[in-house]
């Protein structure tokens, strides 16, 4: 925590002029804006606020970019240090905290080009705004919507004897079956996986797997942690199996398989991700990307699944800084409209959904590679769970799953600890 808060101080002594500070309405106004990095969205961003900024000469926007990783922490950090950017972006996990201490503003929508919060939901698909909307005002919008599925190498399911158009996993059963046929091993090392798992993302993945054979993370009405006990074990002796003291298929200790992926290197045949995959497949290695050999699956369920559950979904949402004057406020929400407003830009050049009715609806994205099964996957998914103690949360179960595949604690140990440990934090919060 030292080094975050070290980072962080570093990033603001370098700016010269915040814009919490005071000043008379036609003033100068200094925009923070700090999100995450990609590479492909940066260039994007850079051309919108050259333009705004020349659309309002009163207003300088200066953007800090960290690791998706870091960004949680180095904007926790800048506003226990009341020094919070004022424009940032977090995932669903991370806002309450935010919102329920009162360093978020609520949306202006007058600003942003809305009437008010119904026009907004109008605007967007059901449930986008669900993480941002408390006490009937909304305060944030999205970047980006994710929702992950399979994307498979052809090439290495060919090299395996396998047709991936029809041999691809549909069940978690098939799952094992087929990185069986897959996997290339030297000694106890993989050389090559069938699949492996979207390490340290439990609640996207692991949690709708326990969905999907009548588990549950919490309870409907809010009181009881873990429910389900058959389908929590199932699922950590279905992972114990899977880590090296089981079948070997995969393992948290591996360099994560989406980074792999694209680079086409015969090490990775299937891994867990979202449409923007494909615009990182065309810009890190073009020639696999034009080459076909490359398609995007379903989330599988289990054979004896009583509930049809893809991965969750979740969003990168725009929030602006509560503490702010109420110019740079009003200011900061026009400036996160602006960028929004070019919906079909950041999905043809960056492949980021942003989810508003108009966009999922336009020929752009209905052609967009894969497209369907995004969307088709998307239907059978619900929003990540974003409870106060959402990151908490992901943490006892990162604590409980990788423990039972690399440390050789039993399912049913495993179990017993998360359900009590996420239930003294729900009680806390009662």
């Amino acid at each position: 925590m030292r080094k975050v808060i070290s980072i962080a101080l570093v990033l603001l002594m370098a700016f010269s002029v915040f814009a919490g500070g005071s000043s008379e309405k036609n003033d100068q106004i200094v925009i923070e804006f700090w999100t995450h990095e990609d590479a492909q969205r940066q260039a994007l961003e850079d051309s919108y606020i050259a333009e705004f900024e020349e659309m309002h000469p009163n207003v300088t926007i200066n953007a800090t970019r960290q690791a998706s990783s870091k960004i949680i922490e180095l904007v926790q950090t800048a506003f226990a240090a009341g020094e919070g950017p004022t424009i940032f972006n977090l995932t669903n996990d991370a806002i309450h905290s935010f919102v329920s201490t009162g360093n978020v503003a609520p949306m202006d929508y007058e600003a942003a080009g809305y009437a008010d919060a119904q026009a907004v939901e109008d605007a967007y698909i059901d449930g986008m705004l669900e993480p941002v909307t408390y006490d009937g005002d909304i305060y944030g919008l999205p970047l980006e919507l994710n929702n992950w599925c399979i994307f498979l190498n052809k090439q290495v399911f060919r090299d395996a004897g396998l047709d991936p158009e029809t041999d691809y996993p549909k069940t978690w059963e098939d799952m094992v079956e087929v990185s069986e046929k897959l996997v290339i091993r030297d000694g106890d090392i993989l050389v090559r996986r069938g699949y492996d798992f979207r390490y340290p993302y439990y609640l996207e993945t692991i949690v709708p797997m326990v969905e999907q054979l009548g588990g549950q993370l919490i309870s409907d009405d809010g009181t009881e942690a873990i429910v389900g006990k058959d389908a929590w074990i199932k699922v950590l002796t279905f992972m114990q199996q899977w880590g090296p003291n089981g079948l070997n298929l995969g393992s948290p200790t591996y360099t994560n398989a989406r980074s792999l992926f694209n680079k086409n290197n015969n090490d990775i045949a299937m891994c867990t991700t979202g449409l923007y995959q494909e615009a990182r497949i065309r810009n890190e290695n073009p020639e696999f990307y034009e080459s076909g050999d490359w398609m995007v699956v379903p989330y599988p369920v289990f054979e004896d699944a009583v509930n049809d559950v893809s991965a969750c979904h979740y969003g990168q949402y725009y929030m602006v800084n509560a503490n702010e004057d109420p110019e740079t406020i009003s200011m900061a929400w026009e400036f996160i409209a602006f960028m929004l407003s070019h919906g079909e830009d950041y999905l043809t050049q960056v492949n980021l959904i942003q989810p508003t009715k108009e966009l999922m609806n336009s020929d752009t994205y209905k052609n967009m590679p894969y497209s369907d099964v995004f969307t088709a996957d998307l239907q059978r998914a619900h929003v990540l769970y974003y409870g106060p103690n959402a990151n908490e949360i992901q943490s006892l179960l990162r604590t409980a799953i990788e423990g039972v595949m690399l440390q050789g604690i039993s399912p049913e140990d495993a179990y017993t600890q998360l359900k009590n440990s996420v239930q003294e934090l729900i009680d806390e919060e009662a």
